[in-house]
């Protein structure tokens, strides 16, 4: 018997009428894959990156899934010129490897969205992670978005199950041979 996949975060429920019909969406430390299962089921080109991909298997041909230790090895979504492959979409949920928070913006593309939650300063008040490696201080998602253009941002106390989290939506600008027709993101 297999384990039922979890919800998406409401946080990426809530913004994914940002994302167009057959956008590439990358998922960081996708786990089982329950953003991956959500976007594809909404007609997406999901791509997971994660240590152990076994839990997302289940996805089958719906999803690329990629192995690799992304805080002990190199970036594996490269171009065949050694560029960083960029995506539409970019998620990060519950997960933080501050040495990679660049490469997972520089993966944004021009007209792309970041969506991105985990925990937050004040987290060890209500259980784990409690150690300041995995939480984000005062203001940093801002701080590490400050080339894009921010839509929406949180920092603070959710209840079920209660945790500090601080999350974010926000969009790297078009590039030049985009910017004719402008972006208007309905909130």
């Amino acid at each position: 018997m297999t384990t039922p996949l979890a919800s998406p975060s409401p946080w990426i429920v809530r913004w994914s009428h940002l994302v167009a019909p057959g956008a590439r969406v990358l998922d960081v430390a996708c786990g089982s894959g329950r953003h991956l299962a959500w976007f594809a089921g909404r007609g997406n080109a999901v791509t997971g990156i994660d240590q152990d991909i076994s839990k997302a298997t289940h996805l089958g041909h719906a999803a690329t899934l990629v192995q690799a230790d992304i805080e002990l090895g190199p970036w594996p979504l490269t171009t065949p010129s050694c560029d960083l492959q960029q995506f539409d979409v970019v998620v990060v949920t519950n997960y933080l490897w501050r040495p990679l928070l660049p490469t997972m913006v520089t993966s944004v593309a021009p007209g792309g969205i970041l969506l991105y939650e985990t925990f937050a300063d004040g987290n060890a008040e209500y259980g784990r992670p409690s150690r300041p490696d995995f939480l984000l201080k005062p203001g940093e998602l801002l701080s590490i978005c400050r080339d894009l253009t921010v839509i929406a941002y949180e920092n603070g106390v959710l209840d079920e199950p209660r945790r500090c989290v601080q999350r974010i939506v926000a969009v790297r600008p078009p590039s030049i041979d985009q910017s004719t027709s402008p972006n208007v993101y309905t909130l």
